[in-house]
């Protein structure tokens, strides 16, 4: 909240959604959207704002930023530039999703959303399958049961772990193998933002 309130301008992934939570905090400041169509765009205009002193504040519709959200170019700049910078951390679903799962935490991987093509799916998911750490993948509800279907074909018997909507009102957890994940998504349809975490081999 101090950060916010001591910003000059705040970024943000969509207005429409960082308003009411600023407005609920009694924040009111200017903002500017930045996401992942206009973040290029954007960057150099705000490292010559803050190269002039403007404070600017770096938000997020959901999770933390520049994890598989806007921010990582202007992480970047600011390096380059030699910009002052503090990074606040933030909810990570993530995180949330390794410590929900109940899997091996001491060491993973984070693979952000696994690739459309099927192909290139599944290398990345068997490779996931024989290895000795804990994988997490961000993945869509329009092909999770494809993802499912891949892991139950070459792997039905992988440990997995399936987290839906994390920390909002319809959070869910979903562990078993990758047969049984498969029969359950294959009826219950895939819905909301959805993290797949693969257990280490055994």
């Amino acid at each position: 909240m101090e950060v916010l309130q001591e910003a000059d301008l705040i970024t943000c992934e969509d207005t429409r959604h960082s308003r009411p939570l600023l407005e609920h905090l009694g924040v009111s400041k200017p903002l500017m959207a930045l996401h992942d169509h206009n973040e290029a765009q954007k960057t150099p205009e705000l490292v010559e704002k803050a190269k002039l002193g403007t404070k600017i504040a770096v938000i997020s519709d959901a999770g933390m930023p520049a994890i598989s959200d806007p921010g990582y170019r202007l992480m970047q700049a600011c390096i380059e530039h030699e910009l002052d910078y503090t990074v606040l951390p933030g909810p990570s679903a993530v995180l949330t999703a390794l410590v929900g799962s109940g899997f091996p935490l001491h060491a993973f991987f984070f693979g952000g959303f696994l690739p459309v093509k099927k192909g290139k799916r599944a290398k990345a998911l068997l490779e996931s399958c024989e290895a000795p750490h804990t994988s997490i993948f961000f993945e869509s509800p329009h092909r999770l049961l494809s993802t499912l279907e891949i892991l139950n074909n070459q792997a039905p018997d992988q440990r997995l772990c399936v987290a839906r909507e994390l920390t909002k009102k319809f959070e869910t957890y979903h562990r078993g193998s990758s047969s049984e994940l498969f029969a359950h998504f294959s009826t219950h349809k895939a819905k909301g933002e959805i993290v797949l975490l693969i257990a280490p081999s055994a």
